[in-house]
């Protein structure tokens, strides 16, 4: 299928753009009530099996039941994710819109700093290119994955269960989905965010929105494996003769501007003592005292433009960058703690969430723990004009877009 190349601000240069398109979404059916909460889950990577257990208890329709297969199920547990969303739909529990259709999907939350915001965003399908083809764009390097779950679920179900998500380069694209739609979905989730679904199936705005997106490269903020599950379903599907669906795959879609952004930081667990790591940093940071680590400690990070090095007791020590020694580095806090560590022996885990660090490493698990800082929209948008990538989980963007409030099928 042949790639969309816009001309850039130099006519000599092309810039590859993708599709993204409407598609005759299924969703719960909400004849009775558009508050669907307990049917929804956080994304199935960011909980465990307990609490996968949690949310089927809460209904017995639960989308946890289709997205989330448990191991102990063995093989069979991909194809009775297929049967449980099959059932659904035959039995009237999931509906699907009798066109194609964008989702708008409004979340309404109190930020880090107090202030109660709401960003917006819109779900379609977006197309599936190459790796380096252009037009969707990396923004960090991805930790390897053996597991091909979601590669045998998507086979088994024939269905995006859940979005990627994606920032836009497109200037104006917000202005274009403030107009609110028919509601269709909404629910309330464990951190008390408020989301909200709206069908647009008005065919102009339809053109318009698929217009705005289509005409600017977009950047993936989160879901980078399930995009490149989505590149090896669709070469599955074309050398079979499968789905033309699978060219495309669901997306979210936001504006890459700061209203629209809401970062933290995923902080970094080692398998080594303090003491290693701060004999490993000593050259390129400067260490100070930080007294016990507390929720206030990332406020003051920011404040003094460092990190925090977290010992299992507690207690923190500020590691401030000794510029001329991190010169030829870029200014990202991931980026400068994966090169001063570059030549200590060490495994590095990832975790969000101040309270979850002291956590980890007061039981023990872990030797020690450094904070980072958010990363700023500047560098997110640098990454996008330069190509040149962030280390991974450098970016934790939040609040987290609940699966179950629209699905895509593939066939």
């Amino acid at each position: 299928m042949e790639r969309v190349l816009l001309i850039a601000s130099n006519p000599a240069t092309l810039v590859a753009v993708p599709r993204f398109e409407p598609f005759p979404a299924l969703r719960y059916s909400t004849q009775a009530s558009t508050d669907i909460t307990s049917l929804t889950s956080a994304p199935y990577d960011v909980f465990d099996e307990d609490r996968r257990g949690e949310y089927a208890a809460m209904n017995p329709n639960n989308v946890v039941l289709a997205d989330y297969p448990i191991e102990a199920d063995g093989a069979s547990r991909y194809d009775q994710s297929a049967s449980v969303l099959q059932s659904w739909i035959a039995s009237g529990i999931v509906v699907q819109d009798s066109s194609p259709t964008f989702s708008i999907y409004r979340m309404t939350f109190t930020d880090e700093a107090g202030r109660l915001r709401t960003t917006i965003g819109v779900i379609g399908a977006l197309e599936v290119v190459d790796e380096g083809a252009g037009g969707v764009l990396p923004h960090e390097r991805t930790t390897p994955k053996a597991k091909t779950d979601r590669l045998d679920l998507t086979r088994a179900t024939q269905a995006n269960l859940s979005p990627i998500w994606g920032l836009s380069l497109t200037q104006g694209l917000t202005e274009a989905l403030v107009e609110p739609a028919t509601v269709v979905a909404q629910c309330t989730d464990e951190e008390g965010v408020q989301h909200v679904l709206e069908r647009v199936d008005d065919l102009a705005r339809i053109a318009r929105i698929s217009e705005l997106v289509s005409s600017h490269p977009v950047l993936i903020a989160d879901g980078h494996h399930r995009y490149a599950i989505s590149r090896t379903y669709r070469d599955e599907a074309r050398a079979n003769g499968g789905p033309v669906d699978a060219e495309l795959t669901m997306t979210y879609v936001g504006e890459l501007v700061q209203e629209q952004l809401s970062v933290a930081a995923i902080h970094r667990l080692y398998d080594v003592s303090p003491q290693a790591l701060l004999t490993a940093l000593t050259p390129f940071y400067e260490a100070s005292d930080a007294g016990a680590v507390g929720t206030n400690t990332i406020g003051e990070m920011d404040a003094k433009g460092c990190l925090c090095l977290v010992a299992p007791d507690g207690t923190g020590t500020y590691l401030t960058p000794k510029e001329d020694a991190l010169a030829s580095v870029r200014a990202l806090d991931s980026s400068r703690l994966e090169h001063a560590l570059s030549t200590t022996e060490h495994t590095v885990s990832y975790q969000h969430g101040v309270k979850e660090i002291l956590g980890k490493v007061s039981s023990g698990a872990y030797g020690a723990a450094i904070l980072i800082r958010p990363v700023s929209l500047q560098e997110i948008r640098r990454t996008a004009d330069t190509g040149e990538l962030m280390p991974p989980k450098s970016t934790f963007f939040t609040p987290k877009l609940r699966t179950g409030m629209v699905l895509r099928p593939l066939r």
